[in-house]
């Protein structure tokens, strides 16, 4: 299946669970046999082009179908950082669903050296110290394109100082093909590179 139809089969299936979670109609292709294969992806919400909600998975554990559908309503319902999505806002919310590929592990031997292997715009990046944990996704790079400073604000989203660094911090990295609506119809931001 070419890119733009993946990925307007996966908006679709995005919006019709948040309208089903919000009392409202929604139907989408849920037949296609590449959506019963594993896979993790990220659903980002925006309003006027600000946040209004993002949750994803970072390993694919469960059917790409059930994987898109939890995570748009989590992102709708259920981030933490916003109230729960009313109906009546979602005609104006623009949906972005992420799928990602699957990790790679850094080797490095200090922070520069892992700072001096990630490529901006094209990797997302894990970060991992003891029960400390985050995420960016790549196109958090349009925000941050400083790698220092793209690491540094990750260690804060995972609760640690800017300046944390220490033996046992694993990293790992994925690319994504994302795609978002815009104006209810797809535009194919097909940014799949290889990890």
């Amino acid at each position: 299946m070419p890119p733009t139809d993946r990925g307007r089969t996966l908006l679709s299936m995005a919006r019709a669970a948040i309208a089903h979670a919000l009392g409202r109609e929604g139907t989408a292709d849920e037949v296609a046999p590449w959506l019963q294969d594993k896979g993790a992806c990220f659903v980002t919400l925006t309003q006027k082009g600000r946040l209004r909600g993002c949750i994803g998975s970072i390993q694919a554990r469960r059917p790409l179908a059930q994987d898109v559908q939890a995570n748009a309503v989590a992102a709708a319902l259920h981030d933490p950082r916003f109230p729960p999505l009313a109906a009546k806002e979602l005609e104006y919310t623009q949906i972005e669903v992420s799928l990602l590929s699957p990790m790679q592990a850094l080797t490095f031997t200090s922070e520069a050296d892992a700072l001096a292997q990630l490529r901006p715009g094209v990797d997302g990046l894990v970060f991992e110290f003891e029960r400390y944990r985050s995420t960016f996704l790549p196109q958090v790079w349009e925000q941050l394109p400083d790698p220092q400073e793209f690491v540094a604000q990750l260690k804060s989203k995972a609760g640690l100082p800017h300046q944390f660094w220490a033996e046992g911090v694993r990293l790992h990295r994925y690319s994504v093909q994302k795609w978002t609506e815009t104006d209810r119809s797809v535009s194919n931001a097909d940014a799949a590179t290889s990890p």
